[in-house]
């Protein structure tokens, strides 16, 4: 397998964890988004959308959208739930983290790491939705040790990816104490990675 990748994404790193706790073997292909090597036509042509990750399959088939390629690389192994119930349950904390974590959590990372006087009126509404997402996180970790079942599957890794990284948004995850536990829990994994580890 190939993984076309940006080092500091989010969105890439659950797929480098998941292929790590699962000591899956694959290439690694580092693009610059930021320099636009996802909008090269050799990059499109594998996928149109111009994004990061994809993962690229030994026969040449691709498959794009974080949680996608993670459902992908989960079937069959203890990061995807057995019974239907709790298979939709984490997808439904999937979908929340890409429709009510991601798109406030990460994009505030984004901006003050790479367009802070830009955009920064953007700012105050992401924080705001943001820390309503970690509200959410923070009371259903009251009651759970995962957000799924009774260990870790690949909603914990979904959401522990740009959640980890808050902080780089300007959001105090010290006012998150069962966010925090559940964060130090989760990366409590022998083959954890950092999101800074360049892939061997």
């Amino acid at each position: 397998m190939k993984l076309y990748d940006y080092l500091p994404s989010g969105n890439s790193y659950k797929v480098r964890l998941l292929l790590s706790y699962l000591a899956l073997e694959y290439d690694w292909v580092n693009l610059d988004i930021i320099a636009g090597e996802t909008h090269t036509a050799d990059y499109k042509s594998r996928n149109p959308v111009g994004q990061i990750p994809l993962l690229e399959l030994s026969d040449g088939r691709t498959i794009a959208e974080s949680n996608a390629i993670l459902y992908f690389l989960a079937e069959g192994t203890p990061y995807w739930p057995s019974n239907v119930f709790d298979q939709a349950k984490c997808l439904q904390w999937m979908f929340f983290e890409q429709y009510k974590h991601e798109p406030s959590i990460a994009v505030a990372r984004f901006i003050r790491t790479y367009y802070p006087q830009d955009r920064a009126d953007e700012l105050p509404a992401l924080m705001s939705k943001g820390v309503q997402a970690l509200d959410i996180m923070e009371a259903h970790l009251a009651d759970n040790q995962w957000f799924v079942g009774g260990g870790p599957t690949i909603a914990d890794i979904a959401l522990y990816a740009y959640t980890h990284v808050a902080g780089e948004g300007g959001f105090t995850l010290s006012d998150y104490p069962n966010i925090t536990i559940w964060l130090d829990r989760f990366s409590d994994h022998p083959r954890h990675i950092r999101i800074t580890d360049i892939p061997s």
